[in-house]
């Protein structure tokens, strides 16, 4: 009879015991506004992330600015996809332009292509959702329309808000970088 080694045995015991992890979608959300812009055509490149909000687990981050997580809630998709399709869906809802996640699907390339690059991308339990960074606007005309734009978001969030709250929070955060973009960038 083989021993398995104690550590094996723990790690085994504790996986066993531990609760099944809870998964939370970020619901759409579709915008009312519409806003004109210059471009018939946006390609979305995959959303930057920093790496706590690139994993599956959904972190918080406390008064003392800890981020803390659960391994037991976790995002429903893959953050950097979600978030870029978030944008992507309220980009074409609000611009009524043609707007496509890369690789661009289409035969004729896009007008315009739009990079974000986040620095941060939290819930708090100081009761908001922050999202923060930097996007760019990329046109392919020569025109020398390119843009560079920081921005500074965020929705308000109850203090001891649970994962649906963060989840829809995120959501409206994401809707109102659209619309910056839209409005700023895409002018």
């Amino acid at each position: 009879m083989k021993l398995l080694p104690l550590s094996l045995v723990l790690v085994a015991t504790l996986a066993a015991c531990s609760e099944p992890a809870q998964r939370f979608a970020v619901p759409a959300i579709t915008s009312t506004d519409s806003v004109s812009i210059a471009y018939r055509s946006v390609e979305v490149s995959d959303i930057v992330l920093p790496t706590y909000a690139s994993l599956e687990e959904i972190f918080v981050e406390t008064p003392d600015g800890a981020l803390t997580s659960s391994s037991s809630l976790l995002w429903a998709d893959d953050p950097t996809r979600a978030a870029t399709l978030e944008l992507t869906r309220s980009l074409a809802a609000i611009t009524g332009a043609r707007v496509a996640s890369e690789p661009w699907p289409f035969d004729s390339y896009a007008d315009v292509r739009v990079e974000v690059r986040v620095e941060e991308f939290i819930a708090s339990q100081r009761g908001e959702f922050r999202l923060s960074g930097q996007y760019f606007v990329a046109t392919f005309d020569g025109a020398g329309r390119d843009r560079a734009v920081p921005f500074r978001l965020s929705v308000p969030l109850v203090p001891e808000a649970g994962p649906a709250a963060i989840a829809a929070a995120r959501a409206a955060v994401m809707a109102e970088l659209a619309e910056d973009i839209a409005r700023n960038g895409l002018r």
